[in-house]
């Protein structure tokens, strides 16, 4: 009878998956006509808005047709073909008759990338991110009036991080920001593992050249740390040890909206951020927080960096809704597979995760995947009323 009851247990483990994956098929679909933007698409796996399309799927949004979005083909941008051939499908080619019935038509969008694509990085040449010319990129004129058609009609925006950075136009900048109440410093920062240039061949040559440029030729690093680069082109650097107590940003959330998003009340980010600042008329959801000594505190200083600043930034009321997360979140190397099991996100901590400090995938299921099924949840069942 032990036997048997130990084989039972065994089979209902390996059961799991499978139940939990027909639950998921199952489940009816939600259509919500979704305009997501991405201008930053070097490879058909769709990296910069991989993340939104695993949360499409996982909560089982679908397009008018009752088709999930496809990674691939469903948005607008830049296109990569064979044979580095590529196409470009965007808001350019509309007329305003057009956008506008466009912007009736689409419940929401997401601008997860403008930074756009480069001659070197497109055609091989640039394994190090040194500087070359563009090829596509940058939110352009009719982005910004279908975003302000969107805000008129009450849609949802969702924007972050390169959004309104270079090759933005600067007018395009300020329209975006007077419309939302938000201002970039100008300031973007990422965490490094490792800042020793002969261990660590990934370091952007233009991040290195600009510093030393600036900096008596030297770059003395040997510890991982957090780069920051001014549109300016000012680079400064704070080195673990030297000038942080802890190696990595940390985002960190108040009681009241860990309660409304279900997120954790600290985490570490180790990827790209923007220091934007935000006005009275938004709400704070979460902070980056970067814990420095005095050296580090007077560096940040020296750059007008307050300490800590906004990581998303919310507003959503009766007039218009709106967040913009100031990182570079969508871009997240999360398995989509996963996306079709229902309840997946309660065995996340049962994932393969790398050990490092610089994974992402952590930040993907603890904070990126509740905030964003969050907003999505509410926002569709806003629709329905």
């Amino acid at each position: 009878m032990k036997k048997k009851i130990i084989i039972l247990l065994i089979l209902s483990i390996f059961t799991i998956p499978f139940w939990m994956w027909l639950i998921w098929r199952l489940e009816g679909k939600k259509e919500l006509k979704i305009a997501i933007v991405d201008k930053t698409v070097l490879t058909r796996d769709g990296n910069e808005h991989r993340s939104f399309n695993w949360v499409l799927t996982n909560r089982k949004y679908c397009k008018p047709d009752r088709e999930f979005y496809s990674i691939s083909d469903d948005y607008y941008g830049f296109f990569p073909m064979h044979d580095k051939k590529y196409y470009i499908r965007d808001f350019a080619g509309f007329d305003s008759t057009k956008l506008v019935d466009f912007a009736n038509a689409t419940d929401l969008t997401y601008f997860t990338d403008t930074y756009g694509i480069y001659y070197k990085e497109w055609f091989g040449e640039n394994p190090r991110g040194d500087y070359s010319s563009l090829i596509y990129g940058g939110m352009s004129e009719t982005d910004i009036t279908f975003i302000k058609m969107m805000k008129a009609k009450h849609k949802l925006v969702i924007s972050e991080y390169n959004t309104i950075a270079s090759p933005t136009p600067g007018s395009v900048r300020n329209e975006f920001e007077e419309l939302f109440g938000v201002k970039w410093t100008g300031w973007a920062g990422r965490y490094f593992e490792l800042l020793d240039t002969i261990k660590n061949k990934e370091l952007p040559t233009w991040l290195v050249r600009g510093y030393k440029a600036q900096h008596n030729n030297k770059w003395s690093f040997r510890n991982s740390g957090i780069a920051f680069v001014n549109e300016s082109g000012r680079v400064e650097v704070l080195e673990n040890k030297t000038d942080l107590v802890d190696e990595v940003p940390f985002i960190v959330t108040g009681a009241e909206n860990q309660k409304r998003f279900g997120l954790p009340a600290k985490i570490k980010y180790p990827y790209w951020f923007d220091v934007t600042l935000t006005s009275r008329s938004n709400n704070v959801i979460s902070v980056y927080q970067i814990n420095c000594n005095s050296r580090g505190d007077s560096i940040l200083s020296s750059m007008n960096i307050p300490n800590p600043f906004a990581s998303v930034i919310e507003h959503y009321d009766s007039d218009y809704k709106f967040y913009y997360f100031c990182g570079d979140f969508c871009d997240n190397p999360i398995e989509l597979w996963f996306s079709k099991f229902w309840g997946i996100t309660a065995f996340s901590g049962l994932l393969p995760t790398s050990k490092e400090t610089g994974e992402r995938e952590s930040f993907f299921w603890s904070y990126y995947e509740p905030l964003v099924s969050t907003i999505l949840d509410k926002y569709y069942e806003s629709l329905r009323r």
